[in-house]
């Protein structure tokens, strides 16, 4: 499993790094990696949403028998479940590889930085479509920057700061 893990990773940063070049006098290397890796998983994020929304959903309420899910906050949970755990991966093994702390604490601040990320996500999409009447996937590409944002410096100064002791 570790050799498959290495062989995922250094993947990833050949591919990732293959580009930085071009970017080198804009941003550092790191800046670049998080662009970079944040990039595919919002990339991700928006077409699972896009799809899930239209194709999963056909754009309408999920009844459950406690509860009726909007078709967007539903389509909004489904990339969730699927770009978290990537973008655990890429921040703690291809962006912010100075590992100072256990993965265990990592992944409960990261956890924690992204449920904040879920709050903010579900509130914009509440006030972008819900009360603005914006359509769903305009609202959730402005959201994601919003977030961005937030996560970027979130995790860089809080989940995977380097401690120097």
């Amino acid at each position: 499993m570790r050799k498959l893990h290495e062989n995922i990773r250094g993947l990833i940063l050949g591919i990732v790094d293959m580009f930085y070049p071009l970017f080198r006098k804009i941003m550092p290397l790191q800046t670049f990696r998080y662009a970079a890796c944040g990039g595919f998983n919002t990339l991700l994020d928006v077409s699972l949403f896009f799809v899930s929304f239209h194709f999963v959903f056909h754009e309408k309420p999920i009844h459950l028998s406690f509860l009726t899910i909007g078709p967007h906050i539903a389509a909004f949970l489904i990339g969730f479940c699927v770009t978290f755990p990537i973008g655990f991966y890429l921040s703690r093994y291809v962006v912010f590889q100075q590992i100072s702390v256990a993965k265990r604490e990592q992944l409960g601040k990261y956890f924690l930085v992204v449920f904040i990320c879920l709050l903010l996500n579900y509130g914009f999409l509440k006030l972008f479509v819900d009360v603005f009447g914006w359509y769903p996937t305009p609202s959730k590409i402005l959201t994601t920057v919003f977030v961005v944002i937030f996560s970027y410096f979130s995790q860089k100064n809080f989940t995977f700061k380097v401690i120097i002791e």
